[in-house]
């Protein structure tokens, strides 16, 4: 078909196929994979060449070169990447056509062309030739086009029938309106799937999920997709990245879900997000139904991650959702007017919501949890107390509540309620019998007035007048306390709240210790033998409306966020320094927000259910696990008390509950214990991986000139943090060694939570984990001390590399100024003997012309020699030149022989001096050299002399040095330069005489004064000189 025109698209650009790309076009289809996957036989070039003008007159077929172009200049045969072909072969029905697509170029597959190829042909085909219908015959080996396809058409028998929902078609770029075009295009690209789903919401099908299901499972298919072909990319999405785009479409309304806060990790940094459990149960659903795709990896910080991909069954099924279905995952998921999908990243702090190309961005709430009001008064078990006064209550102020307010921003779905409810947040925290008795002596335990108000702010400036701090000051109040073992308080944070929220909030405090500590007294044991720190004990009086019963899960789940922050700052604000720091190492410095096991014990549970149908992988299940986590197990210890374990705690209902909490408070101290073991694990596992590095640093250390002292900086941080961790480990041992498991109760209820709890199965693999972390810090000791071992190798190895260098370098400077001194003996001879022909050269200006041979005696004797007899007159002549070049060569090697022969004596003395009459002493030497350092408090001076007196040294003068410490008067060094050979044979020095003389010389001047005990240089000196 002759066709005069080029469409114009957004990066492709479509080309009458003509007979300049016959040659490119012959050498695509030499391919194999081409020939097979497009049923072609291969043509010579002159049949390519003939095929081409029989395609071009054919009014049947409609050929376009595929070019990967951008509007503007002319096109490359470079850019060409495939071709885009029409055929009408039904003549009853003109509107129908068979449409294929090429992209030959493998560098151009995977990257929209052939997609935007196809829209351009086909926007021009039901423009100018009024096509309304399309098919494609695809070889089902070629997966490429089957996905390609997928999204506009259906199957029918062999046949991919695609709906005719273009409406506008790319200009012929020749016309110049090429900014027309790209805005017809962008408009047909943007309502396609908008158009297909118009048409087929007249056509949906039941998918058999739910509504939520359905659109979760489309805002997948979004961002994932399977490989196709061997050299396309498995694209996933993340576990929080899905959960964040999930949360926005609960806020956006997209998909109606429940959502409370929960603890992630996210880069070693635990935060709180608003995630819905329910979400997560039916992406485990859709897994379970092979809908979508799943794949566990571990992070560069170990942790697990979790990846989510739409599977082909999943595809299969989002073709048959409708716009209803679409059309608000769209509205979250795309940029604003755009059709670019939003990419959720995380910048260290919050999540954002990030379009690059349009540059469209903004904050994700995920991270903000919602408060709510409530009213709760301090709880401390009964099993944890050993006397002192009851804790106080709050049930008067339960009233406050109702009038209160709060930040929920979603319609909540309560399932399941509790009466009663007291909770016990707990937490492993290394503590010692020393350590215990410091928190007795802070809180004032032992003082005639008790508490008071505390912050975990260090005191810069103890002797000022006034300080400032800033509001969230602890109140505290002691119940009872024994020095050494344990100490009960209440507790009440200071922190102002939110306009219209009410939030009275009172701790009761148990924090105990164990350990064999021998004071020479019997120390009673307690039933609680670990340091744990059970804190946040509280019993909840209301929360928002609800007084004492009919609790929300969802406002507890709120709450107990609250309580997990504002623990850890009543904690940290009396725990010592010390294990503060031990906190921060092990929690990466995120210890304000560390992880705790939550126990929720209420008198009733509404509905009441048996324990299996709690965990119905639904409402109920997922409801409980917007407060203990991840539901584990269910179980009925008698026929009204329920038995509920989570990732994060376990929750006890009924109206026996209370009656175990000496067995539950046991339970809790292993699993805060256990809880503990996997984040000390984690950090051994990351201080390994830092040594792993410093040894790669070390490898390629003769690279980098500075990266010793980054080396030695990094090293000295391992061995501080192997130091804590190995100490921290010793805390846990010995807490896990003396912990007790409480007996077993009588009663039959009483036996089936022991039964339950496995308190004993617990100890034994806790033990089995710490005696593994043993091992593991034995080896991280064992690397870092070859570690160090190579570092030192490597700073010796250059060292004594710079000393070689330095040693080549005296060698070379020696062996020049020897040069030198023998260059300066030879210029002086040459100067003397030209002295004497300048000075025979001036006697003869005064005598005039009178010469030896005027005279009557010279010329009887040497005109004989000189004249009759030349030949002996040369040879003379030759004899006398070598008289004297042998006389002045013995004369050089006299010089140099009485230069040489030096003898030099290097004495470090330091010892103190007296200035006063060490500057008397050089007031009478003639000083011929004198030089002061000063750097910062470092005063160095140096002075050299030649002494005066020859007959007093043997015939010639010695040279001496002396380098001093002028600010602490401290002699540092002494030199002395003597010339052997310049002196009498009989009367020379030797180095002892030498030294004798000149110590003799100096204790006459009484330069040296009498040591004082432990004085000793100053260290910046020392490394002065060492410099």
């Amino acid at each position: 078909m002759r066709i005069a025109v080029k469409v114009q698209g957004d990066r492709v650009r479509l080309v009458p196929y003509a007979a300049r790309h016959v040659l490119k076009y012959h050498e695509w289809m030499k391919d194999p994979f081409l020939l097979e996957m497009t049923a072609s036989e291969p043509l010579s070039l002159e049949e390519e060449q003939q095929m081409q003008v029989t395609w071009r007159e054919d009014p049947t077929k409609a050929t376009f070169i595929v070019f990967a172009h951008d509007a503007g200049d002319e096109e490359t045969e470079d850019e060409m990447a495939g071709d885009v072909n029409l055929f009408f072969y039904d003549d009853e029905d003109v509107a129908n056509c068979e449409i294929d697509i090429m992209v030959a170029e493998a560098r151009y597959r995977g990257k929209g062309i052939g997609r935007e190829a196809v829209l351009l042909m086909m926007s021009y085909a039901v423009v100018h030739w009024k096509v309304h219908r399309f098919y494609c015959k695809i070889n089902e080996a070629n997966e490429a086009s089957l996905g390609l396809f997928r999204k506009y058409v259906w199957f029918v028998s062999t046949l991919w029938m695609i709906r005719p929902h273009l409406a506008c078609v790319g200009k012929d770029v020749r016309s110049g309106d090429e900014e027309a075009a790209k805005a017809e295009l962008a408009a047909v690209e943007a309502q396609d799937e908008d158009d297909v789903d118009d048409e087929s919401d007249t056509n949906e099908e039941d998918t058999g999920l739910t509504e939520n299901q359905n659109r979760l499972l489309y805002l997948i298919s979004l961002y994932t997709k399977p490989a196709i072909l061997s050299t396309d990319k498995e694209e996933w999405i993340r576990k929080p990245a899905l959960l964040v785009l999930l949360y926005e479409a609960i806020v956006s309304q997209a998909v109606d879900y429940d959502y409370a806060p929960a603890s992630e990790l996210v880069e070693n940094k635990r935060k709180y997000f608003n995630i819905s459990q329910e979400g997560k149960s039916d992406l485990d659903f859709l897994r379970e139904e092979e809908l979508l795709n799943g794949l566990k990896l571990a992070s560069k910080s170990y942790q697990p991650v979790t990846c989510y991909q739409i599977s082909e069954k999943g595809q299969e099924l989002i073709t048959k959702l409708g716009k209803s279905d679409k059309a608000p995952i769209h509205g979250m998921a795309y940029a604003p007017g755009t059709r670019n999908l939003l990419r959720v990243e995380w910048d260290g702090h919050e999540y954002w919501l990030v379009d690059n190309e349009s540059g469209y961005r903004r904050v994700s709430s995920v991270t903000e949890t919602e408060t709510v009001s409530y009213v709760s008064s301090a709880y401390v078990p009964q099993c944890l107390r050993r006397g002192g006064r009851p804790t106080l209550s709050n049930a008067h102020r339960a009233h406050e509540c109702g009038l209160s307010d709060s930040t929920i921003k979603d319609q909540l779905d309560e399932i399941i309620t509790l009466n009663s409810v007291s909770l016990i947040v707990a937490e492993f925290i290394p503590f010692g019998a020393n350590q215990l008795v410091q928190l007795n002596c802070n809180l004032g335990s032992t003082e005639r007035v008790q508490g008071g108000f505390f912050t975990s702010v260090v005191d810069g400036n103890a002797t000022g007048t006034q300080i400032s701090v800033d509001p969230g000051l602890t109140s505290v109040h002691i119940l009872d306390y024994s020095l050494t073992n344990h100490v009960n308080f209440e507790a009440d944070i200071h922190y102002p709240e939110a306009p219209g929220v009410v939030q009275v909030e009172t701790f009761g405090c148990s924090l105990t210790a164990s350990g064999s500590c021998f004071y020479g007294m019997q120390v009673r044991r307690l039933p609680v033998r670990s340091p744990l720190v059970t804190v946040g004990v509280r019993q909840v009086e209301a929360i928002m409306d609800r007084i004492k019963d009919n609790i929300s899960l969802d406002h507890l789940s709120r709450l107990l966020v609250d309580v997990q922050k504002d623990s850890s700052q009543i904690v940290d604000s009396v725990l010592s320094a010390y294990q503060r720091s031990l906190l921060g190492l092990v929690f990466m410095n995120e210890d304000s927000n560390r992880d705790k096991i939550n126990l929720i014990i209420a008198n009733e549970i509404t509905p009441h259910l048996t324990a299996e149908e709690y965990m119905d992988k639904g409402e109920y299940e997922n409801e409980l696990k917007q407060v203990i986590g991840d539901t584990r197990a269910a179980f009925d210890i008698s026929e009204h008390d329920t038995l509920i374990f989570g990732a994060f705690g376990l929750l006890i209902a009924g109206p026996n509950s209370r009656h175990h909490e000496p067995l539950l408070c046991s339970f809790l101290e292993y699993e805060s214990m256990n809880l503990f073991t996997q984040n000390f694990f984690a950090r051994v596992f990351i201080v390994v991986d830092d040594m792993k590095t410093v040894r790669t640093m070390i490898d390629v250390a003769e690279r980098d000139p500075n990266r010793l002292s980054d080396i030695r900086r990094r090293l000295a941080v391992l061995s501080k943090e192997i130091i804590l961790l190995e100490e921290t480990l010793g805390f846990l041992r010995e807490s896990l060694d003396d912990a007790e498991i409480p007996p077993e109760p009588p009663e039959q209820a009483g036996r089936a939570l022991y039964e339950r709890l496995q308190l004993g199965s617990l100890s034994t693999q806790l033990k089995r984990r710490v005696k593994d972390l043993e091992k593991k810090m034995d080896g991280a000791r064992h690397e870092l001390a070859v570690l160090n071992e190579m570092s030192t190798i490597f700073s010796e190895d250059r060292i004594y590399k710079q000393h070689e260098a330095i040693r080549y370098h005296t060698r070379s400077l020696c062996e020049l100024q020897t040069i030198n001194e023998r260059s300066a003996t030879t210029l002086q001879l040459i100067q003397v003997v030209l002295s004497g022909s300048l000075a025979f050269q001036i006697l003869h200006q005064f005598t005039g012309d009178w010469s030896l041979l005027n005279e009557n005696w010279a010329k009887a004797i040497l005109n004989p020699l000189v004249l009759d007899n030349p030949g002996l007159w040369f040879v003379l002549s030759l004899l006398f030149w070598a008289a004297v070049a042998t006389g002045l060569l013995f004369l050089l090697k006299t010089f140099v022989n009485r230069s040489q022969g030096v003898v030099t004596i290097r004495m470090t003395k330091q010892v103190p001096i007296d200035m006063k009459l060490l500057a008397t002493f050089l007031r009478t030497k003639n000083i011929s050299d004198e030089s002061h350092v000063y750097d910062g408090n470092v005063k160095v001076a140096k002075v050299m002399w030649s002494e005066q007196f020859k007959k007093e040294w043997g015939g010639t003068v010695p040279t001496v040095q002396l380098e001093y410490d002028e600010e602490n008067a401290f002699m540092l060094q002494i030199v002395i330069s003597y010339q052997r050979r310049q002196a009498n044979k009989q009367l020379a020095f030797n180095a002892d005489e030498l030294y004798t003389r000149l110590m003799q010389e100096l204790d006459a001047a009484k330069i040296f004064t009498p040591a004082t005990p432990q004085r000793t240089p100053s260290p910046a000196v020392e490394d002065k000189r060492a410099n």
